[in-house]
């Protein structure tokens, strides 16, 4: 183990010498760590990555072909640490590589190869796992930064399980200032990690409380002016109509608007019985619970953030509710009369929330009368951060920090960007950074004076991630603001409390530490040795961070778990599936493209899964740490065989948003290769290509909603493969959505008939999985058949593109389309023909007629 010297600091193999300051505290974490698969918790700013480091220099120094990997959620956090290590370590530069979407794939084998430490996003070496791109074998020491989200699907996971497995000498180490809520928050995150000791280190230990100071936390009450009081309490009255109808229903015995989520999640519980007992009841009641969600949505904008940012989130769900593919609730929730007016007094409405003084008032008080330095202001909402911004930085020199994520009307910031602003405030060139959650986890953010919360967060691990910005040199202090009779109050004292009970839980564990490990021992590392052996479920959990501890931006402020507003909301659409026995139906692939190959992580750069935690309208771009780090498609055509022992599945870049590919790339036998597809989802040889559908993949594209039609990609696949197959996957084809039978009988006949594609029918993407090998597993091993991949996307003739702009006007259709064209002879004059003249086409009606030229001719009104 490393060595110290009073005057010199730490030395030992592979160390600076004496860049590592000498802390007592790091060392014995260090020397626990390198014994067995350890988590390391240790209070935010006390230097948990020396701790690593100083394992991975013990474990590199034992042989030249050794490698670290080291993991982290963010690519401002990859970025940080790849330059601490570059700096630590007497290892060259070049073999310290940064690996995250950013990258390209093949750039990314050839860094690997030639590493001796990678510094990555996980999702990115979840991907290349999954493609056969990297190989764990040589890696020696593996760390999984800010572990606590190692919980549901996340990719820490399947890269904890795939290293314990292929690793030939594996050691794993978990970092957390705050690992979970409680104890058994902490085993689960140790079990997905395979970890069999926790080492704590609170700030009750001497050798650590030489290195933290006293943070004091004051709450600020704010009271809402009335104008805001009447437009929450408008909403409030819709939300009450629509429980008073879930009522009616008899799935609530409730329609108080400050309903729990506990109860809509109760609510959420039984509309699903009805939906599975095929009762219309249940899709109507889901359509209601997607607007109290959306509308409790808003009144927490209304509340906690301003009326600025309120205003922008009712301007999304309008332009959302004048889209071709918008539910029920989206259009039925921005026509009713009461949130109209409320939209119209918010627009009317010309101050700003009473927090913005406030928050003004705090910074002026730390910087002018306290002669503080810095100061960081949290919010959960890009849009409140950007109003902040401009606000604040007309009495202070402010800047902005949020995540990598456009979205709508808020343009994200590139990784250079982040550390660049970074940089400027480490070295004073700014006053107040105005961040949203991006900066919690572990970002080396200097020592500030004030942290500020702008509205408070729901969970204990977030909490203590801000706080931790403040008290690491000197006193510090933290403010968080809350609106007087609102959920920020509720908010405030479940974190208060989740706090308290986490130290305690600390405590225990710090206590208990035999017992636990025991635990660990028999329940975690018994799975780990089994998991390679055994054949892996199909239903894996979707990913989740509870409470809304994930980070994002905060694009739209929420009220439940993240997943929740997805559920309701699709649910009208997207009834959550149940497993039956899959049933082949009638006989005869198609296409897709896209590399989605980069960092989709349960939260997101910012503070939107924190709002998330109160509605769940989570934007699928600014979820998780760095969903947006994705590797673009380059459009290249790939080839690969199988060999004698295995068979191959080339899989899709953009289908590894579902389990299959990671359940099949688990499975003895089979390997995976990740390329991106001009022509299908799955190849299984030079003669079958798959495209999967969920049931309401394959609605949309009976309803206009799929982006790209399978009859398209049906034409490609069958002008390329002699054998393709189209997967339908899940239950109730019929009575999903209100599309008529015929609708569905003709589309599949199509299928069969008109491009001779097969058509199977699956349960869930665990049957999928099995059918994938199966088939498979038939070409290459008993047909002797090698796996190719070619073909590429037909681009639309001129007629067909012509027949396209036609057929889209007011739903006419590509047959009427054609009828038009071939009467008129151009696009042009269809558009300018009068309604007489268009019903000498074939098929157009009077009704056809005047709806045309309805759409051609009105004044556009956005």
């Amino acid at each position: 183990m490393a060595t110290t010297d009073e005057a010199e600091g730490v030395s030992g193999p592979l160390l600076v010498d004496g860049f590592l300051e000498d802390r007592t505290y790091q060392r014995k974490l260090a020397d626990a760590a390198l014994e067995t698969h350890t988590l390391v918790c240790l209070p935010t700013g006390l230097g948990k990555t020396t701790v690593s480091l100083l394992v991975t220099a013990e474990r590199l120094a034992g042989d030249a072909v050794n490698k670290s990997l080291l993991l982290a959620p963010t690519k401002p956090l990859v970025t940080q640490h790849a330059e601490f290590y570059r700096e630590a370590l007497e290892v060259p530069d070049d073999e310290i590589v940064v690996y995250t979407g950013d990258t390209r794939p093949d750039d990314r084998a050839d860094l690997w190869s030639g590493a001796r430490v990678v510094v990555a996003t996980p999702e990115v070496v979840e991907n290349d796992l999954v493609g056969n791109r990297v190989d764990l074998t040589d890696v020696v020491h593996c760390t999984f930064d800010e572990c606590h989200r190692a919980t549901g699907d996340y990719a820490y996971n399947y890269i904890a399980e795939r290293y314990h497995d292929e690793a030939r000498d594996p050691l794993a180490t978990g970092m957390s200032a705050s690992p979970g809520d409680d104890e058994e928050a902490i085993l689960e995150v140790c079990g997905n990690l395979g970890l069999a000791q926790v080492e704590v280190m609170t700030e009750d230990d001497a050798d650590v409380a030489a290195y933290t100071h006293e943070t004091t936390v004051d709450w600020e009450r704010v009271e809402l002016p009335e104008t805001v009081i009447e437009i929450r309490d408008a909403i409030n009255d819709v939300i009450e109509d629509r429980l008073s109808k879930l009522r009616e229903l008899g799935v609530t015995n409730t329609s108080k608007p400050d309903v729990s989520e506990r109860e809509i999640q109760k609510i959420q519980g039984k509309l699903r019985d009805l939906m599975n007992n095929d009762q219309s009841e249940g899709y109507e009641g889901m359509s209601l619970l997607a607007e109290v969600r959306k509308l409790r949505t808003a009144v927490t904008y209304a509340e906690t953030q301003s009326v600025e940012s309120l205003r922008r989130y009712f301007e999304r769900q309008k332009q959302a509710a004048r889209s071709s593919g918008a539910s029920k609730a989206d259009q039925r929730m921005v026509s009713e009369p009461k949130v109209r007016e409320a939209i119209r007094r918010a627009e009317e409405y010309d101050d700003l929330h009473p927090k913005f003084r406030r928050t003004r008032m705090l910074i002026a008080q730390t910087l002018g009368i306290e002669d503080g330095e810095r100061v960081i202001v949290f919010t959960e909402s890009r849009d409140t951060a950007e109003t902040l911004t401009d606000f604040l930085g007309e009495h202070f020199q402010t800047r902005k920090f949020v995540g990598q994520s456009d979205t709508e009307g808020s343009d994200g910031m590139t990784q250079n960007e982040q550390q660049e602003t970074l940089d400027e405030f480490r070295a004073g060139e700014f006053e107040v950074l105005v961040s949203t959650s991006v900066a919690e986890e572990g970002l080396d953010v200097p020592e500030v004076d004030l942290v500020l919360f702008y509205e408070p967060v729901p969970t204990a691990i977030r909490a203590i991630q801000r706080k931790g910005r403040t008290g690491r040199q000197t006193e510090g202090a933290v403010s968080v603001l809350l609106a007087e009779d609102t959920r920020d109050e509720a908010y405030f004292w479940k974190a208060r409390n989740d706090q308290k009970r986490m130290e305690e839980e600390l405590r225990s564990l710090k206590s208990m530490a035999g017992e636990i490990e025991s635990e660990l021992t028999q329940t975690g590392m018994d799975e780990f040795a089994a998991a390679g052996a055994e054949e892996i479920p199909g239903d894996q959990p979707a990913p989740h961070e509870t409470g809304g501890e994930a980070a994002s931006d905060g694009e739209e402020v929420a009220t439940g778990s993240e997943d929740d507003a997805t559920e309701a909301e699709g649910a009208e659409a997207e009834p959550e599936e149940s497993a039956t026995a899959s049933q082949p139906s009638v006989g005869g692939g198609e296409g897709a493209g896209g590399d989605t190959d980069g960092d989709n992580t349960g939260g997101d750069d910012d503070g939107q899964a924190g709002l998330d935690a109160f509605a769940g309208e989570a934007d699928p771009d600014e979820s998780g740490d760095d969903s947006a780090d994705r590797d673009e498609p380059d459009g290249e055509v790939a080839t690969a065989s199988a060999d004698d022992e295995t068979v191959e599945v080339v899989v899709d870049q953009r289908e590894l948003d579902a389990s299959i590919a990671k359940d099949l790339s688990r499975q003895d036998g089979v390997e995976t290769r990740l390329e991106t597809l001009a022509v299908g989802d799955y190849v299984l040889s030079d003669r079958v290509v798959v495209e999967r559908k969920t049931v309401a993949d394959f609605l949309d594209t009976l309803t206009g909603g799929d982006e790209r039609s399978l009859f398209e990609q049906l034409t490609d696949a069958a002008r390329y493969y002699a054998r393709p197959v189209v997967v339908i996957e899940g239950e109730d084809l019929y009575g999903e959505r209100n599309v008529h039978p015929n609708a569905i009988h003709g589309a599949l006949a199509s299928i069969a008939v008109d491009f001779g594609a097969s058509v199977l029918r699956t349960s869930d993407e665990g049957e999928t999985r099995d059918l994938l090998a199966t088939v498979a597993s038939r070409e290459q091993e008993e047909e002797d058949r090698t796996v190719s991949v070619h073909g590429e996307k037909s681009s639309k003739t001129l007629a067909e593109q012509q027949e396209y702009v036609v057929g889209s006007v007011a739903e006419v259709g590509p047959v009427t389309a054609e009828s038009l064209l071939a009467e008129f002879g151009s696009v042009e004059a269809v558009m300018t023909a009068d309604a007489d003249e268009l019903t000498a086409a074939d098929g157009v009606g009077e009704v056809t007629a005047e709806r045309i030229r309805e759409v051609v001719g009105s004044d556009y009104d956005g």
